[in-house]
């Protein structure tokens, strides 16, 4: 397949509670462009799987659900087959199915082919996930890889669920790290001429401001 990629990609990867969304949302805002979280993609399948009663693990099945799938999403909500899924693709079922769901190839090729064909009509974007600078978009104009430390990725997801036991938390997020790099189709990794920022003790404005000095 010939890549078309626009000449205004920033694109986002890192693991979970890095501040991938909050700060893509946050730099797509402050360049006016728009935003793509696909992370949520996958959720979406994820739930659309649940719903439909399929096992997570079931390629044949859970790529059948994400090439027939209804998908609409912005910044603010996530809508699956018509239905609004905006709180349950972020529920307990859904984030304990996606690491499944994300390792299906099948599945992948098709959120890839749909992530890029976002793009088009679109002058740019800021794209966030885990491949989006080693696989969706590798000639994007910047890209980046967002770390935290663990505690501190744990206490930013306990805050987002509403979960007091932080130990539970940060347990979960180790368990799909270790899915997400260790997964053959498109394993989590900083992408080849990325610049990796530790938000561990930033502020978003500060990231934001240290994003757009890279692009200048």
């Amino acid at each position: 397949m010939i890549l078309v990629v626009k000449e205004n990609v920033i694109a986002i990867d890192g693991p979970a509670g890095s501040g991938k969304s909050t700060i893509g949302c946050a730099l797509a805002a402050r360049l006016d462009l728009d935003y793509l979280d696909t992370g949520a993609m996958y959720r979406a399948v994820a739930f659309a799987a649940l719903k439909a009663g399929a096992d997570p693990n079931d390629e044949v099945a859970v790529s059948q659900i994400a090439r027939n799938m209804e998908l609409h999403l912005d910044s603010f909500t996530c809508v699956v087959d018509g239905a609004d899924a905006t709180s349950e693709i972020r529920g307990p079922e859904v984030t304990a199915a996606v690491s499944a769901v994300a390792a299906l190839g099948n599945v992948r090729r098709e959120l890839v082919q749909r992530q890029r064909s976002w793009l088009d009509g679109r002058s740019g974007g800021v794209v966030e996930g885990r491949d989006i600078g080693s696989v969706v978009f590798p000639n994007a104009r910047l890209k980046l890889y967002l770390t935290a430390s663990p505690k501190i990725r744990a206490q930013r997801r306990a805050g987002e669920m509403g979960e007091a036991d932080l130990a539970l938390v940060e347990a979960d997020i180790g368990r799909r790290d270790t899915a997400d790099r260790e997964r053959p189709a498109s394993p989590l990794v900083a992408a080849d001429g990325s610049v990796t920022l530790d938000t561990s003790n930033l502020t978003i404005p500060e990231v934001v401001e240290m994003i757009v000095r890279l692009l200048k």
